[in-house]
């Protein structure tokens, strides 16, 4: 049974750190592009960040851009989202998510609907 499940988050202060890790059962992660998406309270969910398999090629929306970085392992299954100088807008469900694209880039404008599995989600909410 194909599975991700999300762990790492948490409540954490204004400009501290977490590190949400992601881990993949049932499957590998060899040729899957897998992204990082976040929801608010009543937002729709955005894509933060994603990494391909293709020479691990990554990218990020703006407004995390320079905060956090995306990396994978393949062979441990997993993929970990370093999150650093948060902030209360950071605030969210943060899910990881794939999709099958051997050999090609990925972007955080391929809307949700390309992604073909999800997690269930890890709450991160940053406050004094």
């Amino acid at each position: 049974q194909l599975q991700l499940v999300e762990s790492g988050g948490g409540l954490v202060q204004p400009g501290g750190s977490l590190r949400l890790s992601c881990a993949a059962s049932g499957f590998t992660l060899d040729n899957y592009v897998i992204g990082w998406f976040r929801q608010a309270p009543g937002k729709e969910r955005e894509g933060v960040s994603c990494i391909s398999d293709h020479y691990y090629n990554t990218d990020y929306a703006d407004s995390v851009r320079g905060r956090f970085t995306i990396s994978r392992d393949n062979a441990k299954k997993t993929v970990d989202l370093q999150m650093n100088n948060l902030k209360p807008e950071d605030t969210g469900v943060y899910y990881c998510a794939v999709y099958w694209a051997p050999n090609q880039d990925c972007t955080v404008v391929v809307g949700k609907r390309r992604y073909s599995y999800w997690g269930q989600g890890t709450q991160v909410t940053v406050s004094s």
